[in-house]
Parts: C-alpha cells; sequence; structure tokens
C-alpha cells in the first residue's frame, strides 16, 4: 500500500512523540474539515470560551478558514439546524443511522451542513481501506465522528478550547476538547487492532497508530494519535478526554461498542477470523514435545548405549575368562637363549610335522601350504576325515580352484605377450577417453543437489514458468568500526543510539549508494535497465528502481536529512533532527513522508541489520549495528535474458572490491550479488587444483618408491620401481579417464566431485592391488633356488596372479557393484559419482589384471637383465646377488606386531576398546547435525565469505514464501472465492486464516508475517468508487489520473459487496494495472502483477490459471531452520490442498509453498531416510558378492560385514566429535568410505577363510602376518601422504569434508582392518573348509607317493649327518628343474617361524641366514652346544628321496614336515 503527498519540512513540537501515518489520519480528521478558504488568517489567540448551557446547541457549524490545506470550522453555539439536501441525509443514513429520526416525517436536525458531511463520507471511505475488512470495528470507529461532526447536542461533549479570527473577522476552532468514555476508546481499538491489510502486510494499526505502531499501541496513544494537529491530515487539534461520569456541564460521548466477533447490523456479518482474535475458532491446545529423560545429566540413548556396553563387556570378559584355551594364544619371540634351549630340546624331542613352507604373502583365495599337522588332527577339525564335506564347502572350494587357474592361465598369456597386452590397453583408453570431449560438467547447485523428478524441482519449474524467477539480490552490508553509540536527548527521555547512525557514516554510506547507482551510465547500461521497478508502468528511470536503503527514508537527499528544529517541553529545548525523523519513519514505514524514490516504503527490518529484537516487544530499531543497501533485479525464466544484468553484476563486483580497498577506516564492507556465489566456488575449485596436484604427486612418489627394495645404494635405480609404479599410477587415471569418456558417450553429466574424489577413490583401491601384487611377486621370487637356472618370468608372474586375482576379483567386483547400486540415489550429484566410480573400479581392475601384469612382467625382465629403472637402455656395474629381502614393513608385521597383538590380554582389551568406540558412536549418530553451512562452501579469502559472516548478524527479516494455487479453480465462483480470501463471508478454515493463525505461532510454523491476499484487496478495490475507472473506449485509466476517465461502476453482489461473475473476469485486469494512491490504496499493479497468471479469452475477460500468495518465513540462520521452514511450510500446504478439494470439488487443484531456498535443503529433510537406504543398498552389495567369490563362505562373509559396518558407524561417530555434518557431500564419502573398507577387509578375512593353521588364532596371525603389511603399506601410508596436504587448501569445504573426512576414513579404517579385524577373527572366525583340506593333504600324500614338485614330504634333520648335508650332490633333472621325488634343504632358509612353533610346543624357531664367501647360503638352527650349519650351495640344494623321508618320519620323531610346494 503506498500513500503520495507533498514534502514537508521538519515537524517541530512533537514530533518525536507522534508520527503520523499518511492515510490513517486522512481517514479520522479529514471527516471534519471541507475544503475551500474564506480568507486570509488575521492570527487571534482567545481564550476558549464555554457556550451557554442550552441543551442540545452546536458548537461549530459550516466551513470557514483553509490553512495550508487544513479546513476549519466556524463557531456556532446555536441550536442544530436542519438537513434539507437530501443527498446528505442519504449519506447520513448510511454512515450514521442513528442521527435520522426513526419518524420520517421529522427534520433532520444536525450540526453540519452538506459540504462537512460530503468530506465526512469521502474520508471515512479512505479509512475505509484499511479497517472495512471487519465491519464492527468501522461501526465503532466512525460512530464518534457521526457524532463529534454532526450531532445535534455537540456541546454535551465538545468544547472548543481555542478559538481563532481569519483577517474578515470571522471566528474559527482551532482546537477541541472531545469529552469521551475510556470505554468507548478501549473497546473500539479492541475492535480494531488486528484488522489486517493484506495489500502492506501489515496490520492496519501499524499505520493507524503512529509512531508506536501495532505492538506498541494502546487505546490512548491511537485516540491521541488521532487528534494530534501536528498530523498532516488532522485540521486542528482535538484533544480527547476520558471522562468516565456526566455532571451538570459535560456528558461524556458514549457510543455502543460492538465486539468485532459480533454482528454490528443485520446487513453484515462478524468479522473474520484474520481480523478479529474472537472470531477464530478455539485452538487445539498447544502439546508441548515430551520432555526427554535425563538422568545425570545424560539421556536415555545415553544410558542404554552405557547398559548395553556394560552388559556387552561383562558376557564377554566371562567368556574369556571361563572358556578361553590357554594354550590357544600366539607367544611372543623369545630371546636369543630362549630360543636355542628350545632348538636343542625340540630337535630330539619334538614328534610334530613342520609344514616346509615359505614364510611369505600367499593368496588369500588359496593356499597351497600344509598344516603343522594333518586335517583331521586340526583342533575343532578333528571329524574331517571322518565326514563329508558340505555342498557349500564343495562349491566353494571347486570356485577357489577355477578362479586360481583361470588367473594363472590369463596371468601368462600377459606376461608372454606384454606389448601387445599394452597395445590393446593403449587403443583402448584412447578410444574410451575420447568420450571426455562430449562430456558436459554440472557446476549448477540446483542441478547438482535436486533430482529433476524431485519435488522441490518440479514446484520451481512450475513457479519460474507460471510467474517469474525470484529476483536477482543484490546486497551491501556496512558496519562501523571504532565509532561511539549516540545519545539523543529527546522530550521523552534520552534514547541511546547505535554508532551505525553517526553522520559522518551515515554520510559515507550516501556516497557509496550513489556511487553504485551511477555504475554503468556511462556506457548506457545502468541499472534502470534492469532492475525490479514496481510502480513502473513502462520503461522505468532510476529513481523508480527498488533500492532499500536507510536513505530511502529521506528520499535519498542530505539537504532534507540535515534539517533540524527544536521542541520545547517546560523551560527545556531539544533539538529535533534527523534521529527524530529516523525514530518516526522506522515505525512507520507507509507515512508518506518517508516513502522511498521509488513510491514505496523502505522495509526497516531489510535496511538495518544487528538491532535488539526483544521477546513480545517491537524490535528496537535505534539500536543497529549495520546499515544495509539491498537492490533488486529482474530475473528471467529465459537464461538468455541475464546477460545485462550479470554484466552489471560483474562491474560492481569489480567496484565494491576496489572501494573496500581504499574504504575509510571507521567502515567495514561486506557484499554479495547475485553471482558471487557461483563465481567464487568456480574460483575456489581452480585455486586448490594446486593442493590436489601437490596431494597426488605425493601419493606417486610414494608408491614409486616403496614398491621397490632398496638393498645397495649402487643398485638404488636398478632395484627401484620408479617406472612401474608410475605405470600403476597411469593406469588408475586412465581408468578415471575412460569412466569419464563411456559417460560422456552416453550422455551422463560430470560435475566437479568427480575430479576431485574419484581419482582418490580409484587410487585407493588401485595402489592397494599394485601392492599386493608386486609385493606377492618379490615373495614368490625368494623362494626359488639361488644361482641356478633361473625360473621364466611369465611362470613366476602368472603364479603370482593366480594366487592374489581371485581375492583382486573379490574387492573390486565388491567395491564396483556397490557403487553402481549406489546409483539408486536420487541425488544427481551422488548418482554421478556412483557410476562414474563404479565404471573406474571396474576398468582399474582390468587394466591391472591386463597392463599391469604385461607391466609387470617387462620390469622384472629389466631387473634380471641388470638394467636401470626409468634409464632402461643403461646396465647397473654391480650384479644381484640374488637375495631378496623380506622388508623392514613386513618383518615389524611378523615379529613384533602380530605375537603382541595375538596375546590374550591384548585381543580381550582391544575387543573391549572397539565394543566401547562402537556404542559411543552409536550414542551419538542421532547427534549428527545434517545439513551444510553456507559457509563452508566459500574459500577464506572470499569476499563472500565475509558476507555469510555478516549476514549471521545482521539478518534480521526471513525469506519470502510463497503459497501456489495450480491451475483449475474458477475464481468467480463463492465457493472458491471463500475458500481463499480472508475477509467478510470467508470460510473460517480459509487459505488465508489458516496462513494467518500459522503465524501466530512463528516459533512452531516459521511463518512471521501473513500472506498478502490479492482476492481479499480486489474485493476492497472493487467496492471503491475512487478506484477502477477507464477511458471512454472501455480501456484502464489509472486512478490518480484526474481528468478524462469515468469511474467503472463495477456490479456488484448486493449482499457481499463482491464484484459480479462476469464483472470478477472483465476488471481483474485493471486491478492487476492500477498503482496505489493516496485515494485509493489497493491499487494491485505493485502488489499482484506478478502473483496472478491470466489469459484473455474472447470476450477479453480474464481466465486466471496459477496464482500465489506471499508470506514471510521467520528469521533463519541454520540449516536446520531452513529445511524445517520448509517442512511445516508443506504441512500447512498439504492441510489446504485437502481443504480446498474438499469445499470445491475440484481433485486436481494443489497448493504448494515455494521459497527460492527450497530447492537446496529439500535433500535435507530425507538426508537420514537417503543415507540409510544408500549405504543398506552399498552394503548389502558387498555382502552378496563377497559370499560369492569367497567360495559361498557365509561366515567370512558376515565378518565382513559386521567389520564395515562398524568402520562407517565410527566415521559417523567422528563426524559428531570432528563437527562434520551429515550432507550431500558427506554422504559421497561415506559411500566411497565404504569401498574402502573393503580393501581393509577382504584381503584379510579371505585369507584367513583359506588357512589352515591349527586353530583361529594361529590363522589370524597368519593372514595378518601375510596380508597386513600390504594393506597397510598400499593403502594407509599411500593415503596419509595425500591427506595430510589437504589440511592446507583454501576451501574449507577441502578441508573439513575432504581432510577430515579423508584422514578419518583411512585411520578408522586402517584400525578397524589391521587391529580389530584379525582380533575379531580369532574368537569368530570361519572354520577351515574341509574339502580345501582335504585337497591339501591329498596334495600332500601324493607328493610323498608320486614325488611330484611343490608337496610336502618329511626329512628327519637331526638324523643327517653334518658333513652329508653340506656336501650332498644334487644332480639337476633336464631343464634346470630339481629332479622329482626330492626334498630341497634350501627351502631350511625360509622355514615358518609359526609353523615351526606347531611342531615343537616351546615356541618360535628364528632361523638366520648368513652369506659365505663363496656366495653359498648358511643357514643357523639356532641350536645351543650342537648348533647345525647348514650350507646350501647357490648351483644344487641337497636332497632326500621322499621314500627315505617317509621312513625317517615314522621312526624318528625328530622328523620335521617340509613343504616343497612353496616354491
Amino acid at each position: 500500500m503506498v500513500f503520495r503527498s507533498e514534502k514537508r519540512p521538519l515537524s517541530g513540537p512533537r514530533t518525536l512523540k507522534r508520527s503520523h501515518l499518511a492515510g490513517c489520519l486522512v481517514v479520522l480528521c479529514l471527516a471534519l474539515s471541507a475544503k475551500g478558504a474564506l480568507g486570509q488568517e488575521t492570527t487571534s489567540l482567545a481564550t476558549a470560551e464555554r457556550a451557554e448551557e442550552t441543551p442540545g446547541h452546536c458548537t461549530w457549524y459550516g466551513e470557514c478558514f483553509t490553512e495550508n490545506t487544513k479546513i476549519k470550522n466556524c463557531v456556532y453555539n446555536g441550536t442544530a439546524k436542519p438537513l434539507e439536501d437530501e443527498k446528505s441525509i442519504k449519506i447520513l443514513k448510511t454512515l450514521c443511522p442513528h442521527l435520522i429520526p426513526e419518524d420520517p416525517t421529522s427534520p433532520v436536525l444536525t450540526c453540519c451542513e452538506k459540504n462537512q458531511i460530503k468530506n465526512l463520507n469521502s474520508n471515512l471511505k479512505m479509512a475505509a481501506n484499511f479497517i472495512n475488512r471487519c465491519p464492527s470495528c468501522l461501526r465503532n470507529f466512525v460512530w464518534h465522528f457521526c457524532d463529534m461532526t454532526c450531532a445535534p447536542e455537540q456541546s454535551k461533549f465538545l468544547v472548543a478550547k481555542e478559538i481563532k479570527t481569519t483577517d474578515k473577522g470571522v471566528d474559527y476552532i482551532n482546537e477541541v476538547d472531545l469529552h469521551i468514555t475510556t470505554n468507548y476508546m478501549e473497546g473500539t481499538y479492541n475492535s480494531c487492532k488486528g484488522v489486517y491489510v493484506p495489500a502492506a502486510g501489515q496490520l492496519a494499526m501499524d499505520i493507524l497508530c503512529g509512531v508506536w505502531g501495532a505492538s506498541r499501541c494502546t487505546y490512548k496513544k491511537w485516540f491521541d494519535f488521532l487528534g494530534d494537529a501536528t498530523g498532516a491530515f488532522v485540521p486542528f487539534q482535538i484533544n480527547y478526554i476520558a471522562t468516565e461520569e456526566p455532571d451538570d456541564v459535560i456528558s461524556p460521548l458514549n457510543p455502543l461498542v460492538v465486539p468485532c466477533n459480533k454482528q454490528a447490523d443485520n446487513e453484515t456479518t462478524q468479522c473474520s477470523c484474520v481480523d478479529c482474535d474472537l472470531s477464530c475458532p478455539a485452538a487445539p491446545p498447544i502439546i508441548p514435545p515430551p520432555v526427554p529423560f535425563t538422568f545425570l545429566g545424560l539421556g536415555s540413548i545415553s544410558w542404554w548405549v552405557i547398559v548395553t556396553f556394560i552388559l556387552g563387556t561383562a558376557i564377554f570378559l566371562l567368556s574369556v575368562c571361563c572358556l578361553g584355551k590357554k594354550s590357544e594364544e600366539l607367544p611372543m619371540p623369545r630371546s636369543r637363549r630362549a630360543e636355542e634351549m628350545c632348538q636343542a630340546v625340540g630337535q630330539r624331542l619334538a614328534s610334530a610335522r613342520m609344514a616346509m613352507a615359505a614364510d611369505e604373502e600367499t593368496s588369500p583365495l588359496q593356499s597351497t601350504r600344509s598344516s603343522f599337522a594333518n586335517a583331521d588332527t586340526l583342533p575343532g577339525n578333528s571329524a574331517i576325515e571322518y565326514r563329508n564335506p558340505s555342498i557349500m564347502e564343495r562349491m566353494g572350494s571347486m570356485t577357489d580352484r577355477l578362479l586360481e587357474k583361470g588367473f594363472t592361465a590369463w596371468g601368462k598369456y600377459c606376461a608372454e605377450h606384454p606389448w601387445f597386452i599394452l597395445f590393446l590397453g593403449l587403443v583402448t583408453i584412447v578410444t574410451l577417453g575420447h568420450g571426455i570431449m562430449y562430456i558436459n560438467v554440472t557446476t549448477n547447485p540446483v542441478e547438482l543437489w535436486a533430482a529433476p523428478e524431485s519435488r522441490s524441482r518440479i514446484e520451481r519449474e512450475f513457479f519460474d514458468s507460471k510467474f517469474a524467477p525470484f529476483f536477482r539480490t543484490q546486497q551491501i552490508i556496512l558496519r562501523p568500526v571504532g565509532l561511539e553509540k549516540i545519545v539523543h536527548d529527546t522530550s521523552n527521555g534520552p534514547i541511546t543510539f547505535g554508532s551505525v547512525f553517526n553522520e559522518e557514516f551515515m554520510l559515507k554510506v550516501f556516497e557509496l549508494q550513489q556511487a553504485i547507482l551511477e555504475i554503468g551510465q556511462e556506457t548506457n547500461e545502468g541499472l534502470e535497465h534492469i532492475c525490479y521497478a514496481p510502480f513502473a508502468t513502462g520503461k522505468a528511470t532510476r529513481d523508480q528502481c527498488i533500492v532499500q536503503s536507510v536513505w530511502g527514508m529521506w528520499q535519498d537527499d542530505p539537504d532534507k536529512f540535515n534539517e533540524t528544529n527544536t521542541e520545547e517541553d517546560g523551560d527545556k529545548e531539544y533539538v529535533v533532527n534527523y534521529l527524530d525523523y529516523l525514530i518516526s519513519c522506522t515505525q512507520n514505514p507507509y507515512d508518506p513522508n518517508c516513502l522511498a524514490k521509488y513510491g514505496g516504503p523502505i522495509e526497516p527490518a531489510i535496511a538495518l541489520g544487528g538491532f535488539e529484537t526483544p521477546e513480545n516487544a517491537p524490535p528496537k530499531y535505534e539500536t543497529a549495528q549495520a546499515l544495509i543497501i539491498t537492490l533488486l533485479i529482474n530475473n528471467h525464466y529465459d537464461q538468455s535474458k541475464l546477460a545485462p544484468a550479470k554484466k552489471w553484476e560483474g562491474k560492481l563486483i569489480e567496484f565494491m572490491k576496489n572501494w573496500t580497498a581504499t574504504a575509510p577506516k571507521f567502515v567495514d564492507v561486506a557484499f554479495t550479488t547475485e553471482r558471487s556465489i557461483e563465481d567464487e566456488l568456480e574460483r575456489g575449485s581452480k585455486s586448490d587444483i594446486s593442493t590436489i596436484i601437490v596431494s597426488y604427486c605425493i601419493m606417486f612418489m610414494y608408491i614409486a618408491l616403496a614398491l621397490g627394495q632398496m638393498k645397495t645404494c649402487d643398485r638404488l635405480l636398478v632395484d627401484s620401481k620408479v617406472t612401474l609404479g608410475l605405470g600403476g599410477v597411469i593406469i588408475v587415471l586412465a581408468s578415471v579417464a575412460c569412466s569419464v569418456g563411456i559417460f560422456g558417450y552416453i550422455g551422463v553429466s560430470a560435475t566437479l566431485i568427480i575430479i576431485e574424489v574419484i581419482p582418490f577413490l580409484v587410487l585407493a583401491v588401485g595402489v592397494d592391488n599394485i601392492f599386493i601384487l608386486v609385493q606377492s611377486t618379490q615373495r614368490d621370487m625368494a623362494k626359488g633356488p639361488r644361482g641356478g637356472p633361473q625360473e621364466p618370468v611369465a611362470e613366476i608372474v602368472s603364479r603370482s596372479l593366480g594366487k592374489v586375482g581371485p581375492s583382486l576379483l573379490l574387492t573390486s567386483a565388491s567395491e564396483a557393484t556397490c557403487f553402481f547400486l549406489g546409483a539408486l540415489s536420487d541425488m544427481p550429484a551422488v548418482r554421478a559419482f556412483a557410476l562414474y566410480a563404479g565404471m573406474a573400479l571396474l576398468l582399474d581392475f582390468l587394466f591391472q589384471i591386463t597392463c599391469f601384469v604385461s607391466l609387470l612382467a617387462l620390469d622384472m625382465e629389466r631387473q634380471r637383465a641388470n638394467r636401470l629403472d626409468v634409464f632402461c637402455f643403461k646396465t647397473a656395474s654391480r650384479k644381484d646377488d640374488g637375495v631378496i629381502s623380506e622388508g623392514i614393513l613386513y618383518k615389524m608385521f611378523k615379529e613384533l606386531y602380530v605375537p603382541f597383538l595375538m596375546k590374550k590380554k591384548v585381543r580381550a582389551f582391544v575387543t573391549v576398546t572397539f565394543y566401547a568406540w562402537l556404542c559411543s558412536s552409536l550414542a551419538v549418530l542421532p547427534y549428527i547435525e545434517v545439513g551444510l553451512d553456507q559457509e563452508l562452501s566459500m574459500p577464506e579469502d572470499s569476499y563472500v565469505l565475509k558476507y555469510f559472516q555478516e549476514l549471521k548478524r545482521s539478518l534480521s527479516i526471513g525469506p519470502p514464501v510463497y503459497f501456489v494455487a495450480t491451475s483449475g479453480l474458477n475464481y468467480s465462483k463463492p465457493e472458491v472465492q471463500n475458500s481463499l480470501c480472508g475477509g467478510l463471508f470467508c470460510n473460517p478454515d480459509s487459505l488465508m486464516t489458516q496462513i494467518y493463525s500459522a503465524s501466530k505461532i512463528p516459533s512452531s510454523s516459521y511463518i512471521a508475517r501473513p500472506p498478502s491476499n490479492w482476492i481479499d484487496d480486489y474485493f476492497d478495490w472493487s467496492a471503491s468508487s475512487s478506484c477502477c475507472k477507464k477511458y471512454a473506449n472501455g480501456s484502464h485509466c489509472d486512478n490518480s489520473v484526474p481528468f478524462g476517465c469515468v469511474s467503472c461502476n463495477i456490479p456488484l453482489i448486493e449482499a457481499t459487496k463482491r464484484p459480479e461473475p462476469s464483472a470478477f473476469s472483465e476488471y481483474l485486469p485493471f486491478f492487476l494495472e492500477d498503482n496505489p494512491s493516496a485515494t485509493c490504496s489497493k491499487g494491485g499493479h505493485a502488489a499482484y502483477s506478478q502473483a496472478i497468471n491470466y489469459e484473455l479469452d474472447e470476450n477479453k475477460e480474464a481466465i486466471v490459471g496459477a496464482s500465489y500468495f506471499m508470506a514471510y518465513h521467520s528469521v533463519l540462520k541454520t540449516s536446520e531452520d531452513y529445511y524445517s521452514a520448509m517442512r511445516e511450510a508443506r504441512k500447512i500446504s498439504a492441510n489446504l490442498t485437502e481443504m480446498i478439494r474438499d469445499k470445491t470439488g475440484n481433485s486436481d487443484i494443489q497448493i504448494f509453498p515455494y521459497s527460492v531456498f527450497y530447492v537446496f535443503y529439500e535433500q535435507y529433510l530425507t538426508m537420514w531416510p537417503d543415507t540409510l537406504k544408500s549405504l543398506g543398498i552399498s552394503v548389502g552389495a558387498i555382502f552378496i558378492v563377497t559370499f560369492l567369490l569367497m567360495g559361498l563362505d557365509i561366515f567370512s562373509s558376515l565378518v565382513v560385514l559386521i567389520t564395515i559396518i562398524m568402520i562407517v558407524t565410527n566415521i559417523g561417530g567422528m563426524m559428531f566429535w570432528w563437527g562434520i555434518s551429515l550432507n550431500a557431500v558427506s554422504l559421497v564419502n561415506l559411500v566411497m568410505a565404504l569401498g574402502i573398507s573393503v580393501e581393509f577387509c577382504s584381503h584379510l578375512v579371505h585369507s584367513f577363510s583359506v588357512s589352515t593353521e591349527a586353530n583361529r588364532i594361529r590363522r589370524a596371525a597368519d593372514c595378518l602376518t601375510n596380508m597386513g603389511s600390504s594393506v597397510f603399506s598400499g593403502i594407509t601410508l599411500t593415503k596419509f601422504g595425500g591427506i595430510i596436504v589437504l589440511a592446507f587448501a583454501k576451501s574449507q569445504i577441502f578441508q573439513v569434508f575432504y581432510f577430515r573426512m579423508y584422514l578419518g576414513i583411512v585411520l578408522v579404517g586402517a584400525a578397524h582392518g589391521l587391529i580389530l579385524l584379525p582380533v575379531l577373527l580369532s574368537y569368530i572366525g570361519p572354520n577351515v573348509n574341509r574339502s580345501q583340506a582335504r585337497r591339501n593333504k591329498a596334495r600332500e600324500e601324493s607328493a610323498i607317493e608320486g614325488g611330484t614338485p611343490h608337496t610336502s614330504s618329511t626329512v628327519d634333520v637331526a638324523s643327517v649327518p653334518r658333513e652329508e648335508v653340506l656336501h650332498s650332490p644334487h644332480q639337476p633333472s633336464e631343464g634346470g628343474c630339481r629332479t622329482p621325488g626330492t626334498v630341497h634343504m634350501s627351502t631350511l632358509s625360509s622355514v615358518s617361524p609359526l609353523r615351526t612353533q606347531n611342531a615343537w610346543e616351546g615356541g618360535l624357531v628364528p632361523q638366520r641366514r648368513r652369506h659365505s664367501p663363496e656366495g653359498t647360503t648358511l643357514v643357523e638352527d639356532g641350536s645351543q652346544g650342537d648348533q647345525h650349519e647348514k650350507l646350501i650351495s647357490s648351483s644344487s640344494s641337497s636332497s632326500i628321496s621322499n621314500g627315505e623321508a617317509a621312513t625317517a618320519t615314522s621312526q624318528n620323531p625328530n622328523a620335521v614336515a617340509f613343504d616343497a610346494d612353496s616354491d
């Protein structure tokens, strides 16, 4: 609603006390005045004399003087005069029926003449613009004006206090005392205080109660304001004197007051619920949320977790203490003397057989080593020989065997044809990678996080297409620095203003504002070409652009700002200046003197920031801490039309950066534009590219160096694996490129997350596989004979791939399936990530078993040829000595870490500790914050980040929310109108009423203001004769045009005063073209021109399609505030939809809420269900694939499942403690964590499942020894260095969601995989596969009988003379292979300490290898006193026939089992 008036200088006395709001006063006091001046004033101040005490006489009659448009009434002490003008009598019958005699023949006696009645009528119509929605209020309000103006016995209650005389000697009244009862004033105020003004979105009292506004208004303040002559529309001073009892002279005016919930007369209805709380049905009592249970400061969830932990721990410890076997413990390595004593005794007394196997890492899917004893002697497995394996065990064993054979054959082919395989790989990479040319990278946040079929996207598309996208907002926040607060002395006492109102600061803000408005003017690309100008009917001017700034209250005029005056109060004089004016305008933004240049008000909550808002009290705008300049630019559904706006915004950014750099020290600036966020996100991504590159380079360097075996400095470049490591890294990057290329061909859009996250993920998985494959090959080479003909590289590579290939297949298939199923997510970014990641992992696996295997074979050939790494054309001077060390990390695991972890007390401690960790994580999971702080999305050096931080401090108003009604309603029908409106005759559960009721409880509904309702304002506009005008040709004429137009005379329904159906459609376009003015405040152009989507039919009648009703959310600052507001708005809309469908019978109509932020925050409404769904699907996929590829081993699959769930749960706990919220970014990371967790778990579990060690403890130790170092070096160490670099990224989102989460994923995964999982397996690991055990035993027996290589046989070491061991000749078989049927003593050099311990119950038998000067290998057995030194020639090895070994084994208890198959 808008008023226009002439400019006037700052008021004098009482300016601070009372502010004057245009339209309200018009309503009240113009009713007392009439137009026309009788002559110039001759000031004559006379003491008011009381008229004769004659009952029934008048105080005034007629008009006799005009002073500055204020009309004064003539003094008249005579009796009331008959009113003879029929038109005036008709008006009185309508407005003041109590003044008309019941007898129609009796004369109508009044103290007013026809001009006074005419002005009373016109001015009360203006008042009706605000309060006619409530007939009781209007009737009460009008009644006392009728009596004061025309009652025949005025002198009883109206006394002329001040009389002046014109220069013509005519006396006129300048001040009166109106004696009136408190009951009437209070009753009238109560009936009007709730009346709502839809166009303004405010209560009528915000306009009618002056400086106090609705929140601080009382009946006394209201009536004082109505009589204040300093107001623009009060013709003379009216002193409302509360008088309760009559006396001999005065009989106070006491009209009958009708409550707002009662009918004013038989022709009207009670006021609606929107305008009268008493009319509202009794609201159901608000049930407070249940008080959560607390005890000792802890909630119910915490206590449940504590009880669960205590019970679980007690049960576990009792089980360990009561049921655990002492023998099932892995002893620590002993001292040298203890070991030597153990060996000496064990060589003579031990009767067990020891498997002769190299203590190297082998395939987790296939172990060819024999057990320390036959399968039938395994503890817990004594029935293996007597019970047939189950069908599941046989199928599992068959699966292992088939996979091993398949990978062995494939590895041999790739190793024998490396260049061909590499050529095919290159062709594949180039072909698939070419698809990158067709990729579409999505950066639009809406397209990233909201699915096209999501409700928010559909509703946003509907709103933008039917109406227009929300405005493009530019905002500058200015805060003073180092300035003192201002204490302003007024007649009402001192008022403390914030330092933001410092005069110098205010003028600097004005200077900045004017400079911004000049941007683009030199090239004719100024703001006026793109701004939102609601009052412009054609091409907008710059003054018509909406600029919400405090300077708008002074119409951007420094001269007006600098105006001062004085006010006297008793003996003291007060300065009245811009601060008093500010108070007036902030309390009444619709005061015509406070309207901005564009014609509308300046909303204080938008222009000021950081002010105090006491509970149940009006805001204290004078305490503001910041000034805010807001500019609105038109947005367009057609994106091609936004180029001028974006160009102007770019100039604004450049200007503000320069201005900020040179701003005065006392001004702190924060700013943003509509394009700023997207610009800064792009800049932030580019600025962090260097950080990402450094991170990857560190990981690449580690991989290249860690793969090699550095024995001596002069062979550093021969034994290093830089080229091989680089090749592995290139394969990882190639797999990502090919994945992007494939989806480029298909047309699936990519995101920046793919570039930032997927290489990290694929590198984690791929590097682990690389380490396992390379280290398996290196350790396999260490088993071969020294000095003889070397085994072909293809054989070694194929055998290694046969061992580890099934494990690589298991992890890769699990992860790829996990991610492909993760693509079922509704979030586009998550779906794209899952698709690209799944394809990249699958391709990485295929490239590794083809191209990398070929590279490995070539690198081994290079190393054998003694050529340098990288510089492969050059040969090293020193040849290889043939010794391959196990590596420091491997030895640490074998000799220190594994024995320590397998101690009984350590295992119990680890179990309890991780159980406590799990319980604590479960306790805090429900409290993980959902959402994404918008500050985190910005780089640390971004100007937008500063704006976000300042916005949190200064934000004082919530975003608008639109309740949209879809097409299908016939608005000309009364039943539809009554379902939507909020005034007279509207349904008690109408749309307006329900939203209004919600605004009464903003703390739970998040609705701060009632909606602006175009249909109510259209009814009022139609009923006003001064609003609708048209030209002679029938086209619309604006109501402000004084000549050449005629009234529309819209036909109204008599009972409701609403337009008839045909008139409703005919004049609706007129309403939407009409601007509000002082004579017609209900024009709908400014407020509703975009709110109604309509078309004109052939009769030029409007057919309304969709429309909206705009309200405001309460102040929203956190992510929870935003998505909670959306959830509550949707609840309200669901009720509205149900109501309208029921009232209209239209089942297709729908009401939905829309706000600009909904599309970004909808994901958080279902974040937990979406997270659980995505993780649940992925975990289920991992379980199924693991079950199938682990030989249908259900128990191993369950162990993997349990460990992965624990990892993800504890990562969730880490998110809570480290302040990482749950959102789409962290969800992507959690899905990625599942994939990496597979790497930490599956290799170890598979190795355990195929191990045939004595018991679970020894099997757990075996799998951790063989696999632990590769997992630790392949994932943990590789990622750790790269992750640390991310801590230095400029982007906060990198620091939080990548550095913190990645570090947590790696550390939590490593802790569970390398600490908890082996302990868990030692307690509940699956039993030995009986079919596998039998197959191993059959191999052993066939080797003894048939003498085939790679089988187990035995020899009595103690019975063989030392000399025979040292000098026994060996004749190699044809081709350099060892003679079948022999056991090679060379394998003694790698006897497993764990297996030796199984043979000798005393403990470990360490063996130390050293080299003789002749290049032979000496092995010391560690026996004290009778220490044997076994010499193994580099060109031959001693052997004993299998038959002799068998005999020795059966007769001598000192026989030791050897595993010849471990070659």
